[in-house]
């Protein structure tokens, strides 16, 4: 189902850091909703989250819209 927004995250953490090799996407399911966790590098971290989380919140922003075609909401969380 999510598999879409798992691509949909990578190719924007990717194209946001230094280290686009070293991005790792990855998809839970729970009986509510789905949960896709985002890891970069450390020093990739502040390009991912954003100046008072704007860059984060945009993520989050873009899955919730492309996931609502979807039974369960699709949340994003940056590890």
């Amino acid at each position: 189902m999510a598999e879409n927004m798992v691509e949909l995250v990578r190719y924007i953490a990717q194209s946001l850091v230094e280290n686009p090799d070293k991005v790792e996407v990855r998809e839970s399911e729970t009986a509510q909703s789905v949960i896709i966790e985002l890891r970069v590098v450390q020093e990739d971290m502040g390009k991912v989250i954003g100046k008072q989380g704007r860059i984060a919140k945009a993520i989050r922003a873009v899955v919730k819209a492309a996931s609502l075609k979807y039974d369960k909401p699709v949340f994003v969380e940056i590890m």
